[in-house]
């Protein structure tokens, strides 16, 4: 028994038959997997990125979206081609006022004149071309100049004197809205040219189609080579950089979202001048906010004034230059604001202007504590806020409701920026 077991054990065993290869992943597959982990990595992103309180523009996207869906709900008339036209020349003048004002917030302060400095500009435009009979062009220049001289003035005023800007601007509220009233005179409202210059601000469109598609077309181009000039000067000295399918990713994105834009634009009456004006607006002071060394001093300057002063920065002159183009750009946003309605009058630059002017900026993710926004940030705030007005016309609803809704979009916006700056500063970023 046992010898015949040593031998059964000593038999050499029958090769077995070699497994079958696992088949091989398609590309279908291959780029599903792909996909699934740049996902998982930007999840992870978001995730840590939300942790840490850089929250971005994403709360604005998504409040954005929320009142579209709603209103277009109510009425299917919100997102037809005419509303949305009529939406993107509506943010044009007080957007500009907003855009003005986040240069303000960014060194921690607030301009609270900006609204009569922008009917200040607009009497003075109107009395110097109406009643007087200087050409448009020379009368709207010295209009934006009268902006800037106040702005600089209060700007002045705040750098030298130390007092809080929304207390040198108070007085500016009262003072330039008497000279408007000074101005103006006893008939108190004139009549601009329906036909004139300033008129065709907001009158004008460009009826062909290849000029709002060749806009689209070049501005996801600049946008990508602004990208990737980016990533080259990160990469070469060693920092962090964007990926190339991140960049083309974002470039995609923004071409979806212009092309989009363009071909509703097209439906109606084409691409609107106000709205190129304001986008060229809000992109060129964008570069100079994050791209060059004024806009470098602009964000020190909100993160500490002791400490940029003791990094020898000129203070007074960056508080100055901030109040100064305050002003000049609520002058500009004036005479938007009286081209859409042809006249200027006593209540030029009152009532919710200066209001939603400042909710733009902050609604839009401007930080109330200096230091943090773009802007494109009050591209966005005020884009929300017309939207809420346009959409409240649309479905009937009482203005007192618009300024209900309105005032908790604030409300929970400057929540979020204060929870927001709260996180930053456990992890160590404020």
């Amino acid at each position: 028994m046992r010898r015949t077991a040593d031998n059964a054990r000593a038999q050499p065993t029958e090769p077995t038959e070699p497994d079958t290869e696992a088949p091989q992943p398609s590309r279908g597959q291959v780029l599903v997997r792909a996909v699934a982990r740049i996902v998982d990595r930007r999840v992870a992103v978001a995730r840590r990125k939300l942790s840490a309180g850089e929250l971005g523009s994403l709360p604005v996207v998504l409040v954005l979206a929320a009142v579209w869906i709603t209103f277009q709900s109510l009425n299917q008339s919100f997102l037809s081609p005419r509303n949305l036209s009529n939406l993107s020349v509506d943010v044009a003048g007080t957007g500009l006022i907003a855009v003005g004002i986040v240069f303000v917030l960014l060194i921690g302060e607030l301009d609270l004149s900006v609204g009569s400095i922008s009917g200040l500009a607009a009497a003075v435009f109107a009395v110097l071309n109406v009643n007087n009979g200087v050409p448009e062009w020379l009368a709207a220049v010295i209009g934006v100049l009268t902006g800037t001289a106040a702005g600089t003035i209060q700007g002045f005023s705040f750098a030298k004197t130390r007092v809080p800007a929304f207390v040198v601007t108070l007085a500016g509220l009262l003072t330039w809205n008497g000279f408007m009233l000074y101005i103006l005179g006893a008939s108190g409202t004139v009549n601009l040219d329906e036909h004139g210059l300033v008129a065709k601000l907001t009158s004008y469109y460009f009826t062909n189609d290849a000029v709002a598609y060749g806009l689209a077309a070049i501005a996801a181009a600049m946008v990508f080579l602004v990208c990737y000039q980016d990533r080259r000067r990160r990469k070469a000295v060693g920092m962090p950089y964007r990926s190339l399918r991140g960049i083309v990713a974002r470039t995609g994105v923004l071409a979806v979202i212009a092309f989009t834009g363009a071909y509703l634009l097209n439906r109606f009456q084409g691409l609107p001048l106000a709205l190129l004006i304001f986008l060229a607006v809000v992109a060129g002071l964008d570069i100079v906010l994050r791209r060059t060394h004024y806009g470098r001093q602009i964000y020190a300057l909100g993160g500490s004034v002791e400490a940029a002063r003791r990094a020898s920065l000129s203070v007074t002159g960056v508080q100055t230059a901030v109040l100064a183009i305050s002003g000049t750009m609520a002058a500009i946003g004036g005479l938007f604001l009286a081209s859409r309605i042809t006249s200027v009058s006593q209540s030029s630059g009152s009532g919710v202007l200066l209001l939603n002017a400042i909710a733009a900026a902050v609604i839009g993710g401007t930080s109330l504590f200096g230091g943090r926004g773009t802007t494109w940030s009050a591209a966005l705030g005020m884009l929300i806020i017309q939207s809420i007005a346009s959409g409240m016309a649309l479905t009937d609803t009482p203005a007192a409701v618009q300024f209900v809704i309105t005032g908790g979009v604030l409300f929970a916006a400057v929540v979020i920026d204060s929870l927001s700056r709260r996180s930053q500063k456990a992890h160590g970023r404020a």
